[in-house]
């Protein structure tokens, strides 16, 4: 073979590779997708991943499968997908528990920012503080004065160490400097029925369990947690509004990949799942779990993960993480 030759068919071997991976992420997805989802099957996060997926389905043309795998706060879930192949076949339901988790428990064993790239902020949902009408608390301010004046009396129901409910009423004594004191109990089914006797009066709730109670004035809303007002109870005030700047307080849901998977794939699940999210029918199905929808691209979503990790830390070092 001439020089001239060999180099001919070097250029077109060259060019064929070249084009190999193009090829592979334009015929993305080929098979299904797997969904993880590190709760239980019919709680708020897999009611989520499947008003979520049912719609990126549509718009993949390739079934996203939801798969539970509880326990640990999320964290068996998380790690499954850390070690999966990085070809975008299985992605992770990641929440704000996951940021959380980094400082909550010792030796996770993977790193949730760096082991995991982001791929499409989802939906949030923020905590309610409520409070039984007996107690006289009508505002933010009202609560922060009444535990300045007794420092460590007034209780707070919670569903166990590090749980969202937990970290609101932390973030609420760091950031007003008082001492609310944590009661945990077992579920919110307990939470509920405490709170209505009065035998509890102050709470940082999700949305729904509290919603109809505090409508019917069972229960009294004092503000919302999150970073705006929540189109779920758009007429109470955030915790910021009521005088603690930055207070933020929230659920959130997003998608992450494993790291390595590559960008045009990650860029194919991101704008599958944002106009999932712009949907009407997801809009719709959101309202109705008390969830309001996530925008923003993969890039900013990234940062509000380290950001979440770094506030999260601060709170934990206050009473500590939990030993496995």
């Amino acid at each position: 073979m001439t020089a001239s030759r060999r180099l001919l068919s070097i250029g077109i071997i060259a060019a064929t590779l070249a084009g190999v991976v193009p090829a592979a992420a334009q015929s993305y997805p080929s098979r299904p997708i797997r969904l993880i989802v590190g709760f239980a099957a019919g709680g708020p996060t897999d009611v989520l991943a499947r008003i979520i997926g049912g719609k990126m389905s549509e718009i993949l043309g390739q079934q996203v499968v939801i798969e539970n795998r509880t326990g640990a706060s999320g964290n068996i879930a998380t790690q499954f997908v850390v070690r999966a192949p990085n070809d975008g076949y299985t992605i992770l339901m990641g929440a704000n528990s996951n940021a959380v988790n980094e400082s909550l428990f010792k030796n996770l064993g993977f790193n949730f920012a760096k082991d995991l790239v982001p791929v499409a902020p989802l939906a949030e949902a923020p905590t309610v503080l409520v409070v039984h009408p007996s107690l006289e608390v009508k505002s933010v301010r009202d609560l922060i004065n009444l535990a300045k004046a007794k420092p460590g009396e007034i209780m707070y129901a919670t569903a166990g160490k590090g749980t969202t409910t937990h970290l609101a009423g932390e973030l609420f004594n760091l950031m007003a400097d008082v001492k609310l004191t944590a009661v945990p109990y077992k579920g919110s089914g307990e939470t509920t029925k405490d709170l209505l006797s009065g035998q509890i009066k102050v709470m940082f709730s999700p949305v729904p369990p509290v919603k109809a109670l505090i409508e019917d004035g069972k229960l009294r809303g004092v503000a919302s947690t999150g970073p705006r007002r929540s189109a779920v109870v758009p007429n109470l005030p955030t915790v910021a509004e009521e005088g603690l700047k930055d207070f933020d307080m929230r659920m959130w849901f997003g998608l992450m990949a494993p790291v390595g998977t590559s960008d045009d794939i990650v860029d194919k699940l991101s704008k599958a799942a944002a106009d999932a999210v712009k949907s009407d029918s997801v809009k719709d199905a959101l309202a109705k779990q008390g969830y309001d929808p996530l925008t923003g691209s993969r890039q900013q979503f990234g940062a509000f993960i380290k950001d979440e990790i770094e506030k999260w830390g601060k709170v934990v070092a206050t009473f500590g993480p939990i030993e496995q």
